[in-house]
């Protein structure tokens, strides 16, 4: 790289001949008294760390780089890829309906919340004070983790840490010193974490909020526990998790919020077009496609009448509702059940699954068998990461694809030129106090000492860039959530939306980034970072396979 390629800024300099070493990514650099030369060409901003006092410390000697970003450089179009994954090979795409095909509008969890509310309050005899509260939308975040006995709503990263900040009972954070003597520590034990789907079952005392619906059941809990503790109400933690739990429950299986959305549904329902779209793009390519809800049929023929058109039954081959997933996953005891357009239950056996006709319940064993769909010639999309994509990824070898509505606000944030900046000098904070705490003079100690402190100071202000109480869905400041864990075990690709399959053609491969473990050096970039670019369908693409 030439040197006029770079802009300079001298922060401090301490007057000696210096030497430094530069970082960037992918690059590592020893230069003394020369032309700047990398084999990284990135302009890049040069920044000069150190002091003035005596001695040679290491900060006499630093200069860090940091590349120049410019925002705007991921595109929320794009479907990434955990596990490369061809769309040349899939014969059969398959869909949950929820916040798959359905995308649903702010006004759902309000509607959801105020009923739930109005239950604890006339069928389990909570105070009548509840109804002061409203739902907040940017209270919580999915993914989250709720200790059931200590009425505790927290992040818990990859490697079951509990993010310090992040814990609150209530609507109030829970001072650090107080989570690491309730925890002795900030470790959560295997045994008390939730089970494999997120449960609190068995003997685990957390929950994990894994999907979208989970929002409003994060809120209430929190806002209860809130009016409890401010009128110094005692009470059992367990008991008011199972209450709401129940609550929740109710708006779903006694059909309330069913009834809301149909009352309403232009209130409720969006992006229908979208959706629409991609049914048309894959069904005019021949590819089959079918329909696993937990939803009753009423519920889906309304909402996929309004989206696609009465006639939507004809897009899919096979069409089943109230699945209960994931036990119809994993259970082989529940038979499908055929259902009428009125909603009436046939007895008769099932001997095959015919297209145009409804089913009800069943179980995926049943299902392979009588369509033979199987292996890595299936993808299937679903929003929720245990319910809709664990068990198709271990227990039977389906390509899954996680719908996480999420990533577009996330990116949107990543792309602005405050994160890029502060992320950026973050991540050189963090190096260069890696590189130089091999330093134990007390002038570099000093210093170090000063970047540790400003690093904590900025990690809560990445933090509350995305989320003020629980920062991002993705990320623990340097660590990966539990959400992203699972995310990345379970699900070969991922995007903001179904929409985003109309930016590519069914023969395209979706790589994911060979990115270096930690005992590998740094590699030269020669894949391009996902979501530069998104590609769009030429129109010769556009020929049926």
């Amino acid at each position: 790289m030439e040197v006029n390629m770079l802009h300079v800024e001298v922060l401090e300099w301490c007057g000696y001949t210096w030497s430094a070493v530069v970082r960037l990514v992918g690059c590592t650099a020893i230069f003394s008294e020369t032309p700047l030369e990398t084999t990284y060409g990135r302009e890049m901003n040069i920044q000069f760390i150190g002091n003035s006092s005596g001695g040679h410390s290491c900060s006499q000697h630093m200069c860090l780089c940091v590349p120049a970003i410019s925002p705007g450089f991921v595109n929320a179009d794009t479907i990434f890829s955990n596990n490369e994954t061809s769309l040349h090979d899939i014969e059969i795409y398959g869909f949950d309906y929820d916040y798959t095909l359905a995308f649903y509008s702010k006004h759902l969890h309000t509607l959801i919340f105020n009923i739930a509310r109005d239950i604890l309050i006339s069928k389990h005899r909570y105070p009548e004070g509840l109804q002061e509260y409203e739902y907040i939308p940017n209270f919580a975040v999915r993914g989250l983790h709720y200790d059931v006995q200590k009425a505790l709503l927290m992040k818990i990263d990859a490697f079951h840490y509990i993010q310090l900040g992040t814990v609150y009972r209530g609507l109030h954070p829970v001072p650090d010193e107080e989570v690491i003597a309730m925890y002795e520590g900030c470790h959560v034990p295997l045994e008390i974490m939730s089970d494999f789907y997120g449960k609190s079952s068995h003997g685990h005392s957390m929950k994990q909020f894994m999907d979208i619906f989970s929002l409003p059941e994060m809120n209430l809990l929190s806002c209860v526990n809130d009016f409890f503790m401010r009128h110094n109400i005692d009470y059992e933690p367990v008991h008011l998790y199972k209450d709401v739990k129940e609550a929740i429950r109710d708006v779903h299986v006694k059909g309330i919020m069913y009834r809301a959305v149909d009352a309403d549904i232009e209130k409720y329902i969006c992006y229908g077009e979208q959706s629409h779209a991609v049914l048309k793009k894959l069904s005019e390519h021949g590819k089959k496609m079918f329909l696993i809800t937990n939803s009753p049929f009423a519920f889906v023929n309304r909402g996929m009448s309004y989206i696609v058109g009465e006639d939507w039954r004809d897009l899919f081959d096979i069409v089943i509702v109230q699945a209960d997933k994931p036990s119809f996953f994993n259970d082989r005891r529940k038979p499908f059940r055929r259902v009428t357009d009125k909603g009436a239950l046939l007895w008769d056996r099932i001997h095959k699954l015919e297209k145009g006709q409804i089913y009800k319940q069943g179980n995926l064993y049943e299902f392979l068998r009588l369509t033979g769909w199987r292996g890595s010639k299936v993808l299937y999309f679903g929003d929720h990461i245990y319910s809709d994509l664990a068990d198709l990824t271990l227990r039977h070898g389906w390509r899954t694809g996680a719908i996480i509505p999420e990533l577009r606000k996330e990116i949107k944030i990543m792309n602005t030129q405050a994160y890029a900046q502060m992320s950026s000098w973050l991540q050189a904070l963090t190096g260069l106090i890696e590189d130089m705490q091999i330093h134990r003079d007390p002038a570099s100690e000093a210093v170090v000492a000063e970047w540790i402190k400003e690093r904590e100071a900025m990690r809560p202000q990445t933090k509350s860039f995305f989320n003020a109480q629980f920062g991002s869905l993705f990320r623990t400041y340097q660590n990966p959530t539990y959400f992203s864990r699972r995310l990345s075990r379970f699900a070969d690709i991922y995007m903001a939306s179904i929409s985003c399959l109309l930016n590519y053609d069914l023969k395209h491969t979706f790589f994911p980034r060979r990115t270096p473990l930690q005992h590998e050096a740094p590699l030269q970039h020669v894949q391009r970072p996902p979501g530069l670019s998104v590609p769009h369908p030429r129109p010769q693409d556009q020929s049926t396979d």
